[in-house]
């Protein structure tokens, strides 16, 4: 829901509390979807240095055990690469960027 979108980016982007960053991040990371990548990039390209390591925890946390949830999500941030948001594109770059330093704990066979 679109108005959820604001609220969301202020619980990624906390300033009193950077666990409710990181949890949150990794709540709506979880969703594995399009929605979910561009609430937190959209925090992460104007996350300050403290919020941006624990949003790339939870990126860590959600993405690198399956392969496949990992490369998804790769190419999700691909797609918003191109998005109109400026702050979308910019965090789906960043993203994309860590997602590719992932080593996915399962893979298919």
């Amino acid at each position: 829901m679109q108005e959820a979108l604001g609220p969301l980016l202020e619980l990624v982007l906390d300033a009193g509390d950077t666990f409710v960053t990181r949890v949150t991040a990794e709540a709506v990371l979880r969703r594995k979807d399009r929605i979910g990548l561009a609430v937190v990039a959209s925090a992460l390209a104007v996350a300050d240095s403290n919020h941006s390591d624990w949003i790339h925890t939870a990126l860590h946390d959600v993405f690198s055990i399956f392969s496949e949830d990992r490369d998804n999500a790769m190419q999700l941030c691909e797609e918003m690469l191109r998005d109109t948001d400026d702050r979308v594109a910019l965090g789906a770059r960043q993203m994309h960027e860590a997602l590719a330093e992932l080593d996915p704990v399962l893979r298919p066979i």
